[in-house]
């Protein structure tokens, strides 16, 4: 009997997104870990690294509202989503060839205002396209979260047989498969209401103190992470751990991300997106609270499997609270202002975790339990105005 037309073609759109998250999630699994080390290798010191690391946050904030506004007002974001990919491509060729620290801040710059708009339209455009298909987003979402786990696991193993120098061609061939993975993207039906007045109506968001609170929590507990992302390798080869053991505890935390995101669509209602931040918030002010107290390697790996709180939870429910409110016809605008927001909070998160991390080391993970606190406060006022 021949398969119903509805769902072949629901497996064929999750099928190809599956394939584009997965390869997009390839140069991030070899970026977040171990572009420090390349960086390091390049001869750049902590501060300065810290300063290349703001610069994908910082760029968000013109990339990103640019991004999504071409592609609300065109209903282009597959289009935008195949530019981008194509953009950071190239942008990463480049970067394997710059020289000096400020070469090199200018051209990952290039590379950052591709990926980032490519990072965020996708997840629009999985939103958007499995509801109409009548499927989750975490079971999708899921693959690019496998393939951090082969590339961060993967690159960590290399790391001990590759000059570091090297290492940014992983990253420059992985974007080349995001590159061919979106040109297999399937197109996105027009959305309702996609015009001029919807997106009006989403710059009233701006004016909703319960919207502004919740996206002030997600930004603060995702911008905590920058201690993580830009020093936790270097830290760890600082305590003597070698390539492997470093890729498998950056794998773990994405096994664990997985996992929440595998069981995603089977959260009890009560979960609401809402509660997702503050869960999200209290696990990251656990984990980096005691980070800061540089715990044995026995204890990393239980601080590992909390990323499915720190990230996971925070991102569900970013995503959910977010398109909930958006208006129809303007997600990608409305997801565009939490992206911002989060750019900002994190290129100074990053600025400054280079500073701290060179005058205190894992102490400055610290700083990082004091945002989260923060961000926790903000997701119970905004829970309380929804209301």
């Amino acid at each position: 009997m021949a398969a119903h037309p509805q769902k072949s073609t629901g497996e064929q759109f999750s099928l190809r997104l599956k394939a584009f998250y997965a390869a997009l999630f390839l140069t991030l699994g070899v970026q977040l870990p171990f572009l420090p080390v390349w960086l390091t290798a390049k001869g750049l010191d902590a501060r300065s690294i810290g300063i290349v690391l703001a610069v994908p946050a910082l760029i968000r904030i013109v990339a990103i509202p640019l991004a999504s506004r071409v592609a609300d007002r065109r209903d282009a974001l597959r289009g935008v989503i195949i530019l981008a990919a194509a953009g950071a491509t190239l942008a990463f060729g480049v970067l394997a060839f710059a020289q000096g620290a400020l070469a090199i801040t200018l051209v990952y710059a290039l590379a950052s205002a591709a990926y980032a708009p490519a990072m965020m339209l996708v997840d629009i455009y999985a939103l958007r396209g499995l509801a109409q298909r009548g499927r989750a987003y975490g079971p999708a979402r899921l693959w690019g979260s496998a393939a951090f786990i082969a590339a961060s696991f993967g690159a960590g193993t290399l790391l001990d047989l590759m000059a570091p120098d090297d290492l940014i061609w992983l990253m420059v061939g992985a974007m080349a498969l995001a590159t061919a993975a979106a040109l297999e993207l399937a197109p996105l039906g027009p959305e309702a209401a996609g015009n001029a007045p919807a997106r009006a109506s989403a710059s009233g968001l701006l004016r909703d103190p319960a919207f502004l609170a919740a996206v002030a929590a997600a930004s603060l507990v995702q911008a905590s992470h920058a201690v993580y992302y830009g020093f936790s390798t270097i830290d760890w080869q600082v305590a003597g751990y070698d390539g492997r053991v470093i890729g498998a505890l950056w794998a773990l935390g994405v096994v664990a991300e997985i996992a929440l995101f595998a069981l995603s669509a089977r959260l009890p209602s009560a979960i609401t997106p809402m509660a997702l931040l503050m869960i999200g918030a209290a696990g990251a002010l656990v984990r980096w609270s005691a980070m800061a107290l540089a715990p044995p390697l026995a204890v990393l790996p239980l601080l590992q499997c909390l990323h499915a709180l720190s990230f996971g939870a925070t991102h569900l429910g970013a995503l959910a609270f977010v398109a909930r409110v958006a208006p129809p016809g303007a997600g990608a605008t409305a997801q565009g202002y939490f992206a911002v927001t989060l750019g900002i909070t994190m290129a100074i998160a990053t600025a400054f975790s280079g500073v701290l991390y060179g005058r205190f080391g894992g102490a400055a993970y610290g700083a990082m339990a004091m945002m989260a606190a923060v961000a926790w406060l903000c997701a119970l006022a905004a829970k309380r105005l929804a209301r």
